[in-house]
């Protein structure tokens, strides 16, 4: 596991050949239990450097393609399963708890529902205000710029850019963590609000 931009924040991850970008886990380090979130598998010294930082309390799934490997490692570690609300009646997997909009899972951890994504209901979650994280909607093909999926993978075109415009309004948010690709470690409010600008229609 890599440390991040903090020193609780750590993260590993996995190169994806066919889209060509890493698929990416977090680990926040917490007194109170950490959280994991979208974990995928680890590599035994990672596992042995996870231990070292303490006991796993909560196993956060963004979107139901973002399963992993929490199954796995809430059995070895004794974690409980959160998930996304509007997913709870097909998630692929049981969670203890279902995420909904404006919802804190601890103090410091706050829950925003993106719409229009390739998932109902998907779950982006951030971190002291500051620290964005995302699934799948927003994501990163190149370091130090965002994208959105493409639009034939949306459900909802529309409501996905309200999205996207909703994240960039929120202010204070230093970096952006992607599910997907390249994480943006500084002026992540910026990329935010570039990416909503391109998003908006073109004036003839």
């Amino acid at each position: 596991m890599k440390l991040l931009h903090r020193n609780d924040l750590y993260g590993w991850s996995s190169f994806n050949k066919e889209r060509n970008i890493d698929f990416n886990s977090i680990a926040w380090i917490r007194p109170d239990g950490n959280i994991l979130i979208d974990p995928l598998s680890l590599l035994s010294y990672d596992y042995e450097h996870l231990n070292s930082l303490g006991s796993v309390r909560w196993i956060v799934i963004t979107n139901s393609d973002h399963v992993r490997a929490a199954k796995e490692l809430a059995y070895v570690t004794g974690a409980q399963i959160a998930g996304p609300f509007a997913e709870r009646s097909q998630f692929p997997i049981e969670c203890a708890r279902w995420l909904c909009d404006g919802e804190e899972l601890v103090p410091g951890l706050q829950v925003i529902e993106l719409q229009g994504s390739k998932t109902p209901g998907e779950l982006a979650l951030l971190l002291d205000k500051t620290t964005l994280i995302t699934g799948d909607l927003i994501r990163a093909h190149k370091a130090g710029s965002l994208t959105i999926l493409p639009n034939d993978k949306l459900c909802n075109q529309e409501q996905a850019v309200a999205s996207v415009q909703r994240l960039a309004h929120i202010n204070g948010i230093e970096a952006v963590l992607v599910g997907d690709g390249w994480p943006v470690f500084r002026d992540g409010g910026l990329a935010l609000k570039e990416l909503a600008a391109s998003q908006r229609p073109k004036s003839t």
